[in-house]
């Protein structure tokens, strides 16, 4: 009786073989679908009950038509979820090896750099890298051998799906975790991502940063200048992460060269500036975007202000770098109001911590101006007056001891 059930299974299966083999595209996608929607979360040992010990045979079909027609995308969606069973399923190892051993992670890499690849098709073929890399750290390095950190990036970087950016993000995570022959080229990886035009997959790029910083150790110098120019973005998401990132970078060696960065971005060069006056003097009586360097300011001085708040010592290395007078410069910014509200909040800090700085601000400023800004520093730039605006933009504020730190 077992023998004859058995007979009758290997039957089956050589029959769908055989459709397989001789038919055409809508035979071989209605095989494709039942075989998902009948196999979804199977184990190795009962996928390879369900085909009579064949299921090898099928895998062979299946990544033999994925190389043929990924280019035309002929099923790419069903074969890609098939062959994700395959790889997903638990004591399925053979599977995994037979797909590799014929160059299945090559094919699925060039899926998701294709121009011409729809959204969930990279998604399901990230899903398979997925579960290829979830299988140990040697198919980790397999993967990035490949190249897959460049191509998972660059898919990252042009997508317009965000399930699919979400799935790239997690991939170079997990690449980067229990790997550290290549962790550090994943966190390079990223860094090359924050330029990018896409504002998701720059928040992403941070946030995955944050996650990598602290596996790789050191913080890699290059980090600074793109990490710096995020600060432009006009994308408050973006703006969050690249601060939290600061944040984070605090505890790194780049920290010095990131609070020198943040106080130059106080005082935009003045070709910037220029080219601001032209832009207002070619497009009066219209509605401007702010000017990129006048967003990054106030940025720098909003990430200031967090950043003394958490540390009185890194307040400290601040005043040594003179951001007092960057601060005063930037509040005297009236051609972007947010840079004036946001300085005046943060000297107002460094005026309530260190009396040397108050001091030194009252006397640059006067008793006038000094009350009005101590007063109320986030209203400040909307009682402030032309003459007391160029006084703040002219001041020569210089504190070059050290300063007593306040507990």
């Amino acid at each position: 009786m077992g023998s004859a059930k058995q007979q009758a299974s290997i039957s089956r299966i050589m029959n769908i073989l055989q459709e397989w083999d001789k038919g055409a595209k809508s035979v071989r996608r209605k095989i494709l679908q039942d075989f998902i929607e009948q196999n979804q979360n199977k184990t190795g040992p009962e996928l390879e009950q369900e085909f009579a010990q064949a299921a090898s045979l099928f895998l062979t079909r299946l990544t033999a038509w994925l190389r043929l027609s990924y280019m035309t995308g002929n099923c790419l969606n069903e074969l890609l979820q098939s062959i994700t069973i395959f790889l997903s399923a638990s004591s399925g190892h053979k599977f995994m090896t037979e797909f590799m051993e014929v160059g299945g992670t090559l094919t699925l890499l060039e899926i998701i750099g294709l121009k011409q690849a729809k959204e969930h098709d990279k998604a399901e073929a990230l899903k398979c890298l997925h579960h290829i890399a979830n299988a140990g750290r040697k198919y980790k390095e397999l993967i990035c051998e490949s190249y897959g950190i460049r191509a998972v990036a660059e898919c990252l970087a042009k997508s317009k799906g965000e399930e699919t950016q979400d799935a790239c993000k997690n991939l170079l995570l997990m690449l980067a975790q229990g790997n550290p022959k290549f962790q550090n080229q994943v966190y390079k990886g990223l860094i090359a991502l924050l330029p990018c035009s896409s504002p998701k997959a720059q928040q992403m790029a941070c946030n995955a940063l944050r996650v990598v910083q602290p596996t790789v150790g050191s913080a890699n110098a290059t980090i600074i200048e793109p990490l710096l120019n995020l600060l432009r973005t006009l994308h408050l998401e973006v703006q969050f992460e690249a601060i939290e990132l600061i944040k984070d970078l605090m505890d790194y060696e780049v920290a010095d060269s990131l609070l020198s960065g943040l106080v130059a971005l106080l005082r935009p060069a003045l070709e910037d500036v220029l080219a601001r006056n032209d832009q207002k003097d070619s497009e009066a009586g219209q509605v401007n975007t702010p000017l990129p360097v006048f967003v990054q300011q106030a940025a720098a001085a909003k990430t200031i202000g967090i950043l003394v708040r958490e540390s009185n010592k890194v307040a400290e290395k601040l005043v040594q770098l003179r951001v007092t007078h960057h601060l005063m410069y930037a509040m005297g910014n009236t051609d972007y109001a947010d840079s004036q509200r946001q300085a005046s909040i943060t000297l107002e800090h460094f005026c309530r911590t260190f009396p040397i700085v108050d001091d030194h601000v009252r006397d640059a400023v006067g008793e006038t101006l000094y009350d009005l800004f101590m007063s109320n520093p986030e209203t400040l730039y909307l009682n402030m007056s032309h003459v007391q605006a160029d006084v703040l933009v002219s001041n020569k504020v210089n504190i070059p001891k050290l300063v007593q730190r306040v507990d």
